[in-house]
């Protein structure tokens, strides 16, 4: 079947009618200015004619690209809102009876995405969650937060151990440094060229909350947490593992922290962008008297991120030396009494942790 469209006229705002018109008022112009007598341009009324209209042509030049760049702008500010909408995609509200709430603020300016990353997910495992940070920031770190968000997302169901997961989100990243690093030396080869992505790490933190509160982590080089319940604490436990992709991980992978999470109390996940973070004197954030401050109440964990969020900027001045995530964790699961003769038990919201 041939199919025959109908004419349209072009409509009269479209940018090229546009460029075309300014380009045939200057074209006219400059003619008048090469064919136009001698004695014409020494009248007034004439010089005066074609200074007004070089003026009225170089601010409709001026115009029209103002007018390309805002819209590349827009252009490029969807884009990067459909990046960050699937490397670093919204968090439910409610994940298995807890309360979740993640943000991030880009070092980079005009960047909707950095080089630290986040993400919880509902398993049968429990709900797992990872928090980390690429060396360095901005659009450069994007492949390797696409590698280790990646391979979380699946391992997370998939391994039955938290050390499995991590060493699936090591390998993840290996092959992407390696792909990284061939192309950007191609000369190598197919061998292992000397490259500065071999320099390349990522700080990681992982965390799994079981059905009962019970919480277990593995730490790659990140900060600790911190418990909110009437004041700010920092879950510290044992010696960090170096950051992933910097050495390899050890045969045997211990869990490094075992601790519970009672009903009301909230867990605040941070990269040192919060901690590091300097005003113009060079005082770093308070981090930690602002989440003590937080905990006094009934903590809010999207009210918290918007804060803390608020309070850096302000801190700094709107100028972040690096990029910033944060993720709060609240239990809201409900405690049953306990029966006559045996111990208390916790029980799960309804799916809608009502």
């Amino acid at each position: 079947m041939i199919r025959i469209r109908a004419w349209r006229a072009p409509r009269a705002d479209a940018p090229w009618v546009r460029r075309t018109f300014i380009l045939a008022c200057a074209a006219a112009v400059v003619t008048w200015e090469l064919t136009c007598p001698p004695a014409v341009h020494d009248r007034l009324l004439p010089r005066v004619a074609t200074c007004v209209a070089f003026l009225l042509i170089a601010t409709a030049v001026a115009l029209c690209i103002r007018h390309c760049l805002l819209g590349e702008l827009r252009r490029t500010q969807e884009i990067s809102g459909a990046v960050q909408r699937v490397l670093l995609r919204p968090l439910p509200a409610r994940l298995e009876g807890l309360a979740v709430a993640a943000g991030q603020l880009s070092a980079s300016r005009g960047a909707a995405v950095g080089g630290d990353l986040y993400e919880a997910v509902a398993t049968p495992h429990g709900v797992r969650i990872v928090i980390g940070d690429v060396r360095g920031h901005g659009i450069d770190a994007l492949g390797a937060v696409a590698a280790v968000l990646g391979s979380f997302r699946e391992a997370a169901y998939d391994e039955p151990g938290l050390p499995g997961v991590l060493r699936r989100m090591e390998r993840a990243l290996h092959r992407h440094l390696r792909e990284r690093a061939r192309a950007e030396h191609p000369a190598a080869g197919g061998a292992e060229p000397d490259s500065p992505v071999a320099e390349e790490f990522v700080t990681v933190l992982l965390l799994e909350i079981g059905p009962d509160g019970e919480v277990l982590a593995l730490n790659c080089g990140h900060p600790w947490p911190y418990r909110l319940r009437g004041s700010a604490e920092v879950l510290a436990g044992a010696d960090p593992l170096p950051p992933l992709g910097a050495f390899p991980l050890p045969d045997d992978i211990p869990v490094q922290l075992r601790t519970r999470l009672l009903p009301g109390e909230a867990l605040f996940l941070h990269t040192d962008g919060a901690e590091d973070a300097r005003d113009r004197a060079g005082e770093y954030f308070p981090l930690r008297g602002a989440l003590a401050e937080a905990a006094l109440g009934p903590v809010s964990p999207a009210g918290l991120v918007a804060d803390v969020h608020a309070a850096l900027l302000r801190h700094t001045g709107g100028r972040l030396a690096d990029d910033v995530a944060l993720l709060v964790l609240r239990n809201d699961r409900r405690r049953v009494p306990a029966q006559p003769g045996g111990p208390a038990v916790r029980r799960a919201p309804t799916p809608h942790g009502a």
